[in-house]
């Protein structure tokens, strides 16, 4: 099982952090994992993303053209990394300020209103684990529950008071699709 997984979107959506809790939850399950951030100058507003490979075999290259799922949150997003999800793959997408859609009959297309369900919720910062819920009941590649030890490991203990409502925020993203 090996999964090659792209998420990707603007600074400050939570993208790099939601692809190191996948990783550290990777780790936590005793799979080889490789996490390869990817980030412009600007703190805030720049694009990002991160690949996140998960394999229970030795991964040979962190470096991929193609992959299994892209968790896509912005336009510029979509219209650099849809064509390079594999056939048979995976695109799941946060429509807010979406303007076209994705269009391959190909992939599995998953739309995941997660910057609605965060503005219902009153909680913003919970948008990027609305998303990993998602993606996991799709692709359960990890437990929740090891996800949340996996946020243990990479929140300063000063944040570990958010915890439970991360894990509200993976069930709430799991009841999404």
């Amino acid at each position: 099982m090996t999964n090659e997984i792209i998420i990707t979107g603007f600074g400050g959506q939570g993208v790099l952090s939601m692809g190191k809790i996948l990783a550290y939850a990777g780790l936590l399950d005793g799979l080889e994992v490789s996490w390869m951030p990817s980030y412009g100058p600007e703190q805030r507003g720049g694009t990002a993303n991160v690949t996140v490979i998960l394999s229970d075999e030795a991964i040979s290259s962190p470096v991929l053209d193609q992959y299994d799922i892209a968790v896509v949150l912005n336009q510029q997003s979509l219209d650099k990394f849809e064509s390079h999800v594999k056939p048979g793959g995976t695109l799941l997408y946060d429509p807010y300020g979406i303007h076209r859609l994705p269009s391959r009959s190909d992939i599995t297309v998953v739309e995941v209103p997660a910057t609605e369900a965060a503005i219902a919720s009153g909680n913003m910062k919970a948008f990027n684990m609305l998303l990993l819920g998602a993606l996991l009941k799709l692709h359960p590649m990890v437990s929740p529950e090891t996800v949340i030890k996996g946020l243990e490991k990479t929140l300063p203990e000063r944040h570990h008071h958010l915890i439970p409502m991360n894990r509200e925020a993976i069930t709430k993203g799991a009841e999404l699709v």
